[in-house]
């Protein structure tokens, strides 16, 4: 499917905790939008800070702690990592759970139905990462960079959905 894009999205231990694996793939899916590549991984330290810092620039979006309490949070527990591919795939995905701060998170998205503690409340309590179900790609630039990070290119498959065909 040549004019469609991919990104990358990674379901946080907060999400594997509560059960609510499928729920959130569904939200994907039922948008119309296509997995190419899914697997159940245990990320490192070495691993996670490849991605959060060299390749996302956690500490200089956020900072040194929340870097720090997003890789604790992230090693906690397997995490399952998608590839999911469409047309303009970036910046659907992000609609669908944008943004990453729950508390102002717009009514219908992932956080809004899922997500209910606030970066605010984290940052009065000591040591709490931010329960924000997901990880997703800002800009396909990025999801370039972390897809290569995550899967190797026999792992992500090229196939139609038969959705296609009332989809597109």
């Amino acid at each position: 499917m040549s004019d469609t894009q991919r990104t990358l999205v990674v379901l946080k231990p907060d999400t594997i905790w509560r059960s609510i694996v499928w729920e959130v793939i569904s939200r994907f899916e039922r948008a119309g939008l296509h997995i190419a590549a899914i697997k159940m991984v245990n990320p490192d330290r070495d691993f996670l800070y490849h991605h959060y810092e060299n390749i996302w620039k956690m500490v200089s979006r956020y900072n040194q702690k929340i870097f720090d309490l997003t890789v604790e949070m992230m090693t906690k527990t397997p995490v399952i990592a998608m590839v999911i591919e469409w047309i303009e795939v970036v910046e659907f995905v992000r609609k669908i759970a944008w943004p990453t701060e729950p508390k102002v998170a717009p009514a219908g998205t992932i956080r809004w139905d899922y997500a209910h503690i606030s970066r605010d409340y984290c940052n009065n309590i000591k040591d709490m990462w931010l329960p924000n179900l997901l990880h997703a790609s800002w800009n396909a630039e990025e999801a370039e960079l972390e897809i290569a990070h995550r899967f190797d290119k026999k792992e992500i498959f090229d196939y139609e959905p038969g959705h296609v065909k009332f989809t597109r």
